[in-house]
């Protein structure tokens, strides 16, 4: 039934679009309707149609609705500076890794700025997962707000039909650095999985989908005895900040960044079946509004000088809280970590924001990798990336500088 649903309902766009006449509408609308998906089951959509969809899931109502994050007046400045000497073909780069932008700012200064797939600068991309370093850094502003008391308080503290739930044990510490111990399957290949079928969930009346889905997991092992990856843990993240400051995220993200930060473009975060925003994912932005948070958090995430964070929190945030099982690499709070004091957000399909404070480097990736999050080429191909990057900057300075921690 549902598929129908949808079917008839992309059928009544379709209409509308004809009616409206196809070559009034944006180029990104008109490639979404020329290879327009017929489930929601993004995970398994074609490459063409991930390709049309990623920069335009906020433009169909029939496959998301979205949310408004508002910009401010006045863009902040990305200053050209010299294209920087890299030993890669950047062509092939971006080829293998089927990139749709690829920006490097140093120093506050971009010197690099390429893109692919037909996208631009004018479009917004889907940032997946790199929406949950951004709904982290909301957690550290509700903190700093008083909307959040600790990081020590419980999960049900704050939403309260989690009471009698496995989550009755967890922290909000705990659901950052997914350390909870809850069971649940983030395996993006199997369609039975967890993470593909949270969003199919039919809750009970009155109840948020997802909390209605998370308050039904067991617990696999103690709580902060074992790292294990789970979007729905973000969401539900987003969901505490959401109650604690009760406002949605999307305002809340645009008065405490996206305005303040100066971004250059409104951006929009796509809602679950309840009207929540899916914080784990799902902020649509234009690549250079990714290089300005980015440089946001570069800078302390401050604004006028005051950081929108407790004191020492984003030290915190972005180094290692906890082990991943990879040598040189950890999880903070829903960043990823390396032991240089570099750290990243990262999207299952090859989304990026590569943030360095020794070297004062931000790199932005776009992209539709063709193997998803375990694409077994392109994802050791931009770690090699961004090893490059780091060098190149380092033969222009003539050596590696000393270790800086936001603050």
């Amino acid at each position: 039934m549902k598929l129908k649903k949808i079917a008839l309902g992309l059928v009544a766009v379709l209409a509308v679009a004809a009616t409206a006449g196809w070559f009034t509408l944006d180029k990104e609308t008109r490639g979404l309707l020329a290879t327009v998906p017929t489930n929601r089951d993004l995970l398994f959509w074609s490459q063409p149609q991930r390709d049309a969809a990623f920069r335009a899931l906020d433009r169909l109502p029939v496959l998301a609705k979205s949310r408004l994050v508002a910009a401010g007046g006045t863009a902040t400045p990305l200053p050209p500076g010299p294209p920087l000497k890299l030993p890669v073909d950047i062509d092939a780069y971006m080829a293998g890794q089927r990139s749709a932008a690829l920006l490097i700012v140093h120093d506050g200064k971009l010197r690099m700025e390429r893109y692919g797939l037909g996208f631009d600068g004018s479009g917004r991309w889907t940032s997946f997962s790199v929406a949950k370093s951004m709904t982290s850094t909301l957690v550290g502003a509700a903190i700093r707000d008083g909307h959040i008391k600790s990081m020590d308080d419980k999960v049900s503290d704050y939403i309260p039909q989690m009471k009698g739930s496995a989550y009755d044990e967890v922290s909000v510490r705990q659901l950052l650095t997914m350390t909870s111990g809850i069971a649940w399957n983030e395996d993006y290949a199997d369609p039975k999985s967890d993470v593909a079928q949270f969003n199919k969930h039919q809750p009970e009346e009155g109840v948020d989908a997802l909390v209605s889905y998370m308050r039904r997991l067991p617990r696999a092992v103690p709580a902060g005895t074992r790292w294990n990856y789970s979007t729905g843990e973000t969401n539900l993240v987003g969901i505490l900040v959401s109650q604690a400051v009760k406002k949605p995220l999307a305002t809340y993200l645009s008065e405490k960044v996206w305005a303040p930060a100066g971004m250059e473009q409104q951006a929009t975060w796509l809602l679950s079946k309840t009207g929540q925003e899916i914080s784990g994912c799902c902020i649509q932005a234009a690549a250079r509004d990714y290089a300005r948070f980015g440089q946001f958090i570069l800078g302390g995430a401050r604004v006028n000088g005051q950081a929108i964070v407790p004191d020492g929190w984003l030290a915190e945030a972005t180094s290692k809280r906890t082990g991943i099982g990879q040598d040189g690499r950890g999880y903070g709070y829903q960043w990823w970590t390396y032991d240089d004091g570099s750290f990243a957000a990262r999207g299952i399909f090859g989304q990026g924001i590569f943030i360095d404070p020794k070297r004062k480097i931000v790199i932005v990736s776009n992209a539709n990798w063709a193997g998803g999050a375990r694409d077994k080429e392109a994802s050791p191909a931009r770690e090699a990336f961004y090893k490059a990057v780091q060098k190149a900057v380092d033969d222009e300075v003539g050596g590696a500088p000393a270790a800086v921690q936001p603050k």
